[in-house]
């Protein structure tokens, strides 16, 4: 198994050039996060928003908005219950999140098949935490032409791919990634990266991270380097890395470590990394 480490994270962080824009920098939509959980598809959209996408849109219950602008003036929003508008939105992205807050009701299942449907072969469409279960309860059949990403934990692994937990081996999670014909950044301590025929273990993490929201956070980082980077797989381990990498250095006079501090320290830490190259 290989390593994630600090070097690959300072050969991906790109220096912009002078001339970018926006729209050079990664279109990302979020969808998820009903009357209950909307905290959980804000917090995916702010740390797209944070880890450099020029656009971020946020699709949501419409309940959310206000705090969705609150916290991120800079972010869209779409109604995720109006089908044509979120068909519309997801039609000049990147990348696609489907999952976070999402619920498990018919609504929230309906929502999930509009998106595998209308995301093509040109998109990344990264699936996580409520999608995933609705998935592996055979409740919405995954059919869709996009790139896909799986991020889940143990569980939600367990129910993607039927796999009993005492028999959770690396051989027997590559096999399922290969069978998934996906990526897999299965989330744990340490977290592991399947990716190719290739398996990674981060580095970086600690216990202060045990904390609601982690996972959204990650996935919206994950979105966020995915949108600029051309090399998706160096951008997937450099996001697994970079998400960690904040928390241990938070650790260190935090006892708990929460999602929206580790959001508000990626553009500073990015910069520490991009100078690294010189």
């Amino acid at each position: 198994m290989k390593k994630i480490t600090k070097e690959i994270v300072v050969d991906t962080i790109p220096i912009r050039d002078k001339d970018t824009y926006k729209n050079k920098m990664g279109r990302i939509l979020c969808v998820g996060g009903n009357l209950e959980k909307g905290g959980a598809i804000i917090m995916s959209g702010l740390a797209a928003l944070y880890s450099g996408a020029g656009l971020v849109t946020v699709a949501t219950d419409q309940v959310n908005r206000t705090s969705l602008h609150t916290h991120a003036p800079e972010i869209m929003f779409v109604n995720m219950y109006e089908t044509e508008s979120l068909i519309q939105a997801v039609k000049d992205k990147d990348v696609i999140v489907i999952g976070p807050g999402l619920g498990l009701s018919e609504v929230s299942q309906t929502i999930l098949e509009t998106i595998l449907k209308s995301a093509t072969n040109e998109q990344y469409l990264i699936i996580d935490a409520d999608a995933i279960t609705l998935l592996g309860e055979g409740k919405v059949k995954r059919e869709t032409n996009a790139h896909c990403i799986f991020t889940p934990h143990l569980g939600e692994w367990q129910r993607l791919t039927g796999l009993d937990k005492n028999k959770l081996t690396v051989d027997s999670n590559q096999q399922a990634q290969k069978d998934l014909q996906s990526i897999v950044v299965l989330k744990g301590s340490p977290t592991q990266v399947y990716v190719d025929s290739d398996v990674f273990e981060n580095t970086t993490g600690n216990p202060s991270q045990a904390t609601g929201g982690m996972g959204d956070s990650l996935t919206g980082i994950l979105a966020g380097f995915i949108g600029q980077i051309p090399n998706v797989k160096q951008a997937i381990l450099s996001a697994v890395f970079i998400h960690s990498y904040i928390a241990d250095q938070l650790a260190e006079t935090h006892y708990v470590t929460l999602p929206t501090q580790v959001i508000r320290e990626l553009p500073k830490v990015m910069r520490t990394f991009a100078d690294a190259k010189y």
